[in-house]
């Protein structure tokens, strides 16, 4: 499985280390993953991998559609 966030896609971004001197060098910034198990509308569970950023949105979501009723 690719390091990509299953819901909203996240991946690697690519760029460089500078060095005092200003050499270059390429780096990869991988996304935060987490590996969680979402339930489907089967009622069957999956474990798939999703950003922490968007974990956090989704809690607040949740969290506003509680409220809300």
């Amino acid at each position: 499985m690719s390091r990509k966030c299953a819901i909203t896609g996240k991946g690697p971004l690519t760029g460089n280390n500078v060095s005092h001197a200003n050499n270059k060098t390429k780096r990869r910034q991988l996304p935060n993953l987490r590996s969680v198990k979402i339930t489907l509308e089967d009622g069957t569970t999956k474990r798939v991998k999703v950003a922490a950023s968007t974990l956090r949105t989704m809690k607040k979501k949740a969290a506003q559609a509680a409220a809300a009723n």
